[in-house]
């Protein structure tokens, strides 16, 4: 019976915990933000020609994805929360101008498709520029060991982004999956680019995140 009741409050503490403190933003899984959140979506007008987009298999994501890419975020907009973000190996994408103590920033560059470009956004989205072409910033850490868990909220499924870590950082009480997202970007003069600390590519704009839940 003790070893229950222990069992209970190891599970209930796991629950009660909320995000940390700070305004940031998420890539928004097929089950939806977190309470409270605000929601918003970019779409990308990838190459027109031969064109070789591309996203994991059975993925998570809430989006479209097919010759060009409609990705969605979820994105805190308030300051309020649970301490600060652990220790670890991941990125967050950045909100409201600079990121969360332990964070060191970056951003990520798409020479989106020049001929009769069809950008668009709505809703919030994180620090960026999302205009004919799209940047977007994002904070990232390396701190501690992707092995050690971190304890962040386990009510929903949600995504970070893959950093430098061999495997994608474990969270307590979630089960962790590698997903991608490719998008082929301008052919002509393609200016794509990267800078700072940014989460992982395996070329030019294929872009790793991890899944949990």
């Amino acid at each position: 019976m003790r070893n229950m009741y222990i069992l209970f409050l190891m599970i209930s503490s796991v629950c009660a915990v909320s995000w940390p403190r700070g305004r940031y933003s998420l890539p928004k899984s097929k089950s939806g933000c977190p309470l409270g959140w605000e929601e918003g979506c970019r779409y990308q007008d990838n190459e027109d020609i031969h064109n070789v987009n591309d996203v994991s298999y059975n993925h998570h994501f809430n989006g479209i994805f097919g010759r060009n890419t409609k990705l969605c975020y979820c994105t805190k907009t308030t300051y309020s929360g649970s301490g600060s973000w652990p220790r670890g190996n991941y990125c967050i994408a950045r909100k409201g101008g600079y990121c969360p103590s332990g964070f060191r920033t970056g951003s990520i560059y798409w020479d989106d498709e020049d001929h009769d470009n069809a950008n668009s956004k709505n809703g919030i989205l994180p620090d960026g520029t999302y205009n004919r072409n799209t940047r977007i910033y994002y904070c990232c850490r390396s701190d501690g060991s992707s092995y050690s868990s971190i304890v962040l909220p386990t009510s929903k499924p949600f995504y970070l982004y893959h950093y430098t870590s061999t495997l994608c950082q474990r969270v307590r009480g979630m089960s962790a999956r590698e997903e991608f997202v490719k998008t082929d970007d301008e052919d002509t003069h393609n200016n794509s680019a990267d800078g700072g600390n940014h989460p992982k590519k395996t070329d030019t704009t294929r872009i790793h995140y991890c899944y949990y839940s």
